[in-house]
């Protein structure tokens, strides 16, 4: 750490700069999000699949009393890792934005427009004092009159546009699965199933229905939609894991 090897006071102030150019803070926040829940997301021109690992703490939780995937307006969704409390707080944020669009404009917000709103929010809490980074990241998705698109923020305020990726603790495993997997001509039954696989390389014993969540929005639809346990389920039985 910065403070053990004199960097004095740059591994608690997010706003200073350590001599190498780092700033901590930050550097933790990312630290935090690795140590969360793996979430995906993949798109092609039929639409886009978001899908997060989810784990029961305790069989007295209510079921889906905590969520990993969050629909902000309706056609537009995120999927998040690290922190869920920060997630939740973001996703606030991000349907007013999306409210305040249509008030404005009479029209859906598009989903770059939104990532790169919750992208400035996260960049601003990195330089300022008295706050911290939100450790979280998100990967968000949607449709709209552009089409489908897919993008990731991070807890540094870095927003990028990506065909298929992943999040999270189980990162690396997943991204090797869609990158070996991935193809431009899927349609939505193959997102489904090429989310499944990435999933299937992180979660815990077998894949079941309980330990996935999973939405969708296709453009034919220009709808944002969860999938019930039972639609996951149905899934599940109809992916073959050796494909």
């Amino acid at each position: 750490m910065a403070f053990a090897q004199g960097g004095r006071g740059y591994d608690r102030a997010i706003t200073v700069f350590s001599p190498d150019g780092k700033l901590f803070q930050v550097q933790y926040a990312q630290e935090a999000v690795k140590r969360g829940y793996t979430a995906l997301g993949a798109k092609t021109d039929a639409g886009v699949v978001l899908a997060a690992e989810r784990r029961t703490t305790s069989e007295l939780v209510e079921d889906g009393s905590v969520e990993k995937i969050f629909k902000i307006d309706k056609h537009i969704g995120a999927a998040a890792s690290g922190l869920i409390a920060d997630a939740r707080v973001l996703i606030d944020r991000a349907r007013v934005e999306a409210q305040v669009n249509r008030l404005r404009y009479d029209e859906l917000v598009s989903v770059e427009s939104l990532a790169k709103n919750m992208g400035d929010i996260k960049q601003m809490y990195t330089q300022h004092g008295g706050v911290r980074p939100f450790g979280t990241r998100f990967l968000i998705g949607g449709v709209g009159e552009r089409g489908p698109h897919l993008f990731e923020t991070d807890p540094s305020g870095v927003v990028a546009a990506y065909k298929a990726h992943a999040i999270g603790g189980g990162a690396e495993e997943a991204t090797e699965v869609l990158e070996k997997n991935y193809k431009e001509d899927l349609d939505m039954k193959g997102l489904v199933d090429l989310s499944l696989k990435a999933l299937n390389k992180v979660v815990d014993g077998d894949l079941e229905a309980k330990k996935v969540e999973m939405a969708k929005a296709e453009v034919e639809r220009q709808e944002f939609i969860k999938l019930s346990a039972e639609e996951i389920a149905e899934a599940i039985d109809e992916w073959e894991p050796g494909e």
